[in-house]
């Protein structure tokens, strides 16, 4: 019999797609995020809400559903004053021509304008439909980069210090105590504090690169102490012995042999922290500590929204909210969903 005619078990992989696909809520969890990945794809590239900044419609445009505001409209077709001569007691009636012609040009372009926008407009006429879905690419973004990062720092800290052990694993265990020692949310103000003013705000000027950072730094202690169990219970076992036994070094047996074993912990963690660090991130934009005023991401367009309240304008906090809301649930679902699947007491 030919090694090819032999039998293979189904890989590791395969068995969690299988439970997966079996799991309705999270293949539907798994649409929904899919959808948004690629609305944040096409955002990226400029296909769409490339022009969010554009001021598209009046200012504090409803949704096409209410229709125009006729106070508004009223407003924008207000006549002006007729044309009197007075240049003989006014020094300065000589220039009202050109105040006139600009003024009229200034009209044009405000009566050009849409008076309803999709979801509404915000206080200058952008459309807040191009805002929610630009601030979707950068909000989650800044979760998956900053995820990513934690997961990396958590992942080679929770190995060093689980493998070897000793005076090493107490030094690693000392700064995950320190960092744990303060309440999560106050840290990240105060290394926001940090990288918003000096050197450091100057080196990563612009950009969502600070609040990668900031996140990413400080939220790698929760994959760090379970990827250190992890490898305190693998590294004695048989097959880790039998690498060690065939010349492996350390680095290969670390990374090479356990780290696939226990993938599943680390793969489920990463998508943990991406729902938390968006919400981070939207409390940090939200407080004018997160993204640059340049930019839009879910925070910002809340804490616009918070002052459009009490005008009685609530499009822009509904948008946000509703987009959050619907990306956050749905990851949290498709987390559970594999966790579930990977789980590998299910197996």
């Amino acid at each position: 019999m030919h090694e090819a005619d032999l039998p293979r078990s189904p890989s590791v992989w395969f068995e969690a797609w299988k439970r997966l696909r079996r799991d309705r809520v999270g293949m539907g969890a798994l649409v929904v995020v899919a959808v948004f990945f690629v609305v944040v794809l096409l955002s990226l590239t400029g296909v769409v809400a490339s022009g969010w900044q554009k001021e598209v419609g009046l200012p504090f445009a409803p949704p096409t559903l209410m229709g125009a505001d006729p106070q508004q409209q009223a407003e924008v077709k207000k006549p002006h004053a007729p044309n009197v001569d007075i240049s003989d007691v006014d020094p300065l009636a000589p220039y009202y021509a050109e105040w006139k012609r600009r003024a009229a040009e200034i009209k044009t372009v405000v009566e050009e304008r849409q008076a309803t926008l999709p979801f509404g407009g915000d206080r200058i006429g952008r459309d807040v439909l191009a805002k929610a879905i630009k601030g979707s690419q950068v909000s989650i973004l800044v979760g998956l980069l900053a995820a990513a990062l934690a997961t990396v720092i958590g992942t080679v800290l929770g190995a060093l210090a689980g493998y070897f052990g000793g005076k090493l694993d107490d030094l690693l265990e000392w700064v995950y105590n320190v960092f744990t020692s303060v309440p999560y949310i106050l840290l990240i103000f105060a290394i926001a504090a940090v990288f918003k003013s000096g050197p450091v705000a100057r080196a990563l000027e612009g950009g969502i690169a600070p609040v990668i950072i900031i996140l990413g730094v400080v939220g790698w202690t929760g994959i760090y102490r379970l990827v250190r169990a992890e490898y305190i219970k693998h590294r004695s076992r048989e097959y880790v012995r039998a690498a060690e036994a065939i010349g492996a070094g350390h680095a290969a047996r670390m990374f090479g042999h356990i780290l696939p074993n226990i993938s599943h912990v680390v793969l489920v963690q990463l998508s943990l922290n991406v729902v938390a660090f968006i919400k981070a991130e939207v409390i940090l934009s939200f407080l004018g500590m997160g993204v640059p005023i340049d930019m839009v991401s879910w925070g910002t367009m809340l804490n616009e929204a918070q002052t459009e309240l009490v005008l009685g304008k609530w499009w822009q906090l509904a948008a946000a909210t509703t987009v959050m809301a619907v990306f956050v649930t749905a990851f949290a679902l498709l987390t559970d969903a594999l966790r579930d699947a990977m789980d590998p007491k299910l197996r």
